[in-house]
């Protein structure tokens, strides 16, 4: 296919087209050029959306009336975030939905989980302590819009369509009385609140972690470009916001590093758990391209990437970035950093190797440990080491994923359980993995449509046809299903049994390739394993070999003794009896 039928074909197919990704503790979003939303991986408290608690393994589309009610396709959605256990949508007419988990009002209800979308109604009938929703509306000129969704630990934000900041969920409110100084109360509320704090000022980008929030907010009222101030509040124990203290803050501080006087410009933010990551360009043109990375809060597994696992409480710049390269998206995970630059280099630094692996699923021997400083992360792949035209990477809280390929293609690393990866497995992967994209089905769907088409040319069959078709595709697609199950029962067996021997779970790379001929030398390819292997994967397989061997012949010893213990049972009966 010549290049220019392939731009035409991809512009024309939005559907496979991912243009935004977001990531909770481990579910991943992704939404299409088309306006839906596909997810995939951990499904309690129904944060998929799909009407269960069923973990998927590959992506699945989000239904939000059902699939045979005609407002599904009428509408669209362009903008998605995923907070640890719930998810939320915006759609083109400011219309926010949410689902998944709701104990601390999140989805906009009371206390409840929620495993289909419902839509928010929580933006209507608010009031501030100085003046009535009515007057805001007055002012404003039009009924409310929201134009920007985001979500953290416990918490939702909104930001409307003339700049004004709303929260709900676990989010920092004013202290009561009997609180000390730098002490932070967290009231869950299902009714969005309006910030007020940035009343006249536009409020154009907001991140938020566990228990604190990030803003870019403009100098003055509109933003003009080069005029972001960076504003910070809530839990503050290990610098995460920026200020130079520890102090907890209820109120938005302005984060020095980034006032009106500083050289930089922030354009970009992230927080993790407990800490915060800031990509920032210079504020004026230079011969060389400067696009850097700041981080602060937390660090004890190297999630600031500054060498140490020591906490800052003020931004600092990441060192052993590339240089003279745009960084075009970063993110944050419980204890990982990732960011992607223009050129197609990920580089991440964290909680086991950058990975953001939990104790419970870790590297072994040698190759253990966090990454203090930013490692790369290979394509491993026909693009090695690049990934080609990325878009966006997103951090769940052991799980990173990337949209490239102008996004029409998905890469997936770290926990892999409950099918985070959204590969069809449920293993972990030290490596970048594709995730199922686009689906499967619509390939069927396409290669169908074509087969009916062309046999209702020749045969001038009758609309049963569709429908015969359909059944089939039904039948493909839940065999299809099936396989995929047991392929990833057998994959998961043989990475177990591949960690018990070696002490690290089965990589892609080591898995024997095996030719055209159904004929497998298994002594051949033991023998070329063996010769491949250092001394520590055979000082590993001699030790799985010797408890083996040990624990056949103590299974052995055992049956004897059993076997012994039986018959001097039974010879006293015998006597007896004659």
């Amino acid at each position: 296919m010549e290049q220019s039928d392939e731009i035409s074909v991809r512009s024309s197919n939005l559907s496979r087209k991912i243009i935004a990704i977001s990531a909770g503790e481990a579910h991943t979003l992704a939404l299409t050029g088309d306006g839906k939303v596909y997810t995939w991986g951990r499904g309690t408290f129904g944060r998929l959306g799909t009407g269960s608690e069923e973990d998927r393994s590959m992506p699945v589309q989000v239904r939000f009336f059902g699939s045979d009610d005609e407002r599904e396709e009428k509408l669209k959605i362009v903008e998605i975030a995923a907070g640890a256990y719930h998810s939320l949508a915006l759609a083109d007419d400011g219309s926010v939905w949410g689902w998944g988990y709701g104990s601390y009002g999140q989805i906009g209800a009371t206390g409840e989980n929620y495993m289909v979308p419902r839509l928010l109604d929580g933006f209507f009938g608010l009031g501030s302590p100085s003046s009535s929703l009515q007057d805001y509306e007055t002012k404003r000129g039009k009924p409310l819009k929201i134009s920007s969704v985001k979500a953290g630990g416990m918490m939702s934000l909104a930001i409307d369509d003339i700049g004004s900041l709303w929260m709900w969920g676990n989010c920092p409110h004013p202290p009561k009385t009997g609180l000390s100084e730098g002490e932070l109360e967290l009231e869950s509320s299902p009714a969005p609140v309006p910030v007020w704090d940035f009343h006249g000022h536009t409020v154009v980008k907001v991140a938020c972690g566990d228990e604190h929030v990030v803003a870019l907010v403009s100098a003055g009222e509109a933003y003009e470009g080069g005029d972001l101030l960076c504003y910070s509040w809530g839990v503050n124990s290990h610098g995460q916001l920026g200020l130079g203290d520890t102090e907890s803050r209820w109120q938005p501080a302005m984060v020095e590093t980034f006032n009106l006087e500083s050289p930089w410009e922030v354009y970009d933010i992230a927080c993790g758990k407990s800490h915060t990551a800031l990509l920032a360009q210079r504020k004026r043109p230079s011969d060389t391209l400067e696009s850097v990375c700041w981080t602060f809060g937390l660090g004890d597994n190297g999630q600031l990437g500054h060498g140490t696992a020591q906490d800052l409480t003020s931004p600092e710049i990441v060192k052993g970035l590339p240089e003279s390269v745009f960084l075009v998206s970063v993110d944050c995970g419980l204890f990982h950093t990732s960011v992607v630059s223009s050129v197609g280099e990920v580089w991440s630094w964290g909680m086991e190797k950058g990975f953001g692996l939990c104790p419970d699923a870790r590297y072994f021997g040698t190759e253990a440990g966090d990454a203090l400083s930013p490692l790369l992360v290979p394509c491993n792949g026909l693009y090695d080491p690049q990934f080609p035209e990325p878009l966006q990477v997103a951090c769940g809280a052991a799980h990173t994923v990337l949209v490239a390929d102008s996004g029409y293609k998905l890469w997936a690393w770290g926990r892999g359980r409950s099918g985070v990866l959204g590969n069809g497995k449920n293993v972990d992967c030290y490596v970048p993995t594709l995730a199922l994209w686009p689906l499967l089905s619509e390939d069927f769907k396409e290669g169908e449509a074509s087969n009916v088409e062309q046999t209702e040319r020749v045969e001038n069959k009758t609309p049963e046809g569709s429908a015969q078709a359909d059944k089939r595709l039904s039948e493909a697609m839940a065999e299809m299903q099936l396989l995929q199950s047991k392929l990833s029962l057998v994959e998961r067996y043989a990475s177990m049994l591949h960690g018990s021997i070696f002490g690290r779970p089965l990589q892609d790379h080591e898995i024997a390739s095996l030719q055209e001929t159904s004929k497998f030398d298994i002594a051949k390819e033991w023998e070329a394993m063996l010769e491949s292997s250092d001394q520590r994967k055979l000082a590993h397989l001699e030790m799985f070999y010797r408890n083996m061997l040990a624990g056949v012949k103590d299974k052995l010893m055992k049956k004897r003794i059993q076997e012994i213990v039986k018959e001097c049972l039974k010879s006293p009966a015998t006597t007896r009896t004659e």
